[in-house]
């Protein structure tokens, strides 16, 4: 069998199991692998790394061989690996409805469902749209322009410790396909602006005006084109190899 015939993908998001963003990841990597969609039941934009260890976890069976799971991104894609698809071989997160950018990894749940992965020996790429004010997303375009990149990112050999954080850009409707550029993230922090009243405050920082580097994946995407990064959780230990907790299936 060739790679992707032998390639069991299992799909996310934090936006929801009957997101558009998902659908157009589902598109995006038809004949890639076998895709099996494990996604939260509902919108878990932000979470970052919450899992559920207290309480029980439903999942529940949607059309098209969906199984959407009431918890977070990150207990998707644990309760895939321990029980709906232990043989996975990739996981995918998004495609985000929003871009994760820079220091958005660390409260991004996308991103922290692919962590979750490489955590347990297992590669993944989170994919996520920047949304340009007063613009709405194509997700046909959006799903256009994630194929080739999650193509060639499937293809090169992973290196364990490691995620693939994807952002597309968000030009002009008429404007030519975007440019790949691999990058750095970005690690200046997020404007912090809040409307305080009385006890009550809410974050009003403004993404768009956000700081950044020129040549790190905020400065390229914002900048309309393609921002890849390679993000490292820690370095594994050569002498034992890659952490990685035996699955169901296992032999």
């Amino acid at each position: 069998m060739t790679g992707a015939d032998s390639r069991t993908l299992v799909l996310t998001n934090d936006d929801g199991y009957d997101a558009p963003g998902l659908a157009a990841l589902r598109r995006a990597v038809e004949g890639l692998g076998t895709a099996r969609v494990v996604a939260p039941l509902a919108a878990e934009s932000g979470c970052g790394h919450r899992v559920t260890t207290h309480e029980h976890l439903h999942a529940t069976y949607h059309e098209g061989e969906v199984v959407a799971v009431s918890g977070t991104p990150a207990d998707c894609v644990r309760l895939a690996m321990h029980h709906l698809a232990p043989d996975v071989s990739w996981v995918l997160a998004g495609i985000n409805a929003g871009g994760n950018l820079g220091v958005d990894v660390f409260h991004s749940g996308t991103v922290a469902a692919v962590r979750e992965a490489v955590i347990h020996g297992v590669p993944g790429i989170a994919v996520s749209h920047y949304i340009a004010r007063g613009r709405t997303i194509d997700w046909e375009r959006a799903a256009r322009w994630a194929r080739p990149v999650l193509q060639d990112l499937l293809a090169r050999p992973w290196n364990p410790g490691t995620l693939w954080n994807v952002n597309l850009p968000h030009p002009d409707p008429d404007a030519a396909d975007p440019e790949v550029v691999f990058c750095p993230l970005d690690p200046s922090p997020l404007p912090l602006h809040f409307e305080v009243e009385a006890d009550r405050a809410l974050y009003r920082g403004d993404y768009q005006r956000r700081p950044r580097r020129e040549g790190s994946d905020v400065a390229v995407c914002f900048g309309g084109r393609i921002a890849v990064s390679l993000v490292r959780l820690f370095d594994p230990d050569p002498a034992v190899g890659t952490p990685s907790e035996p699955r169901d299936g296992d032999g």
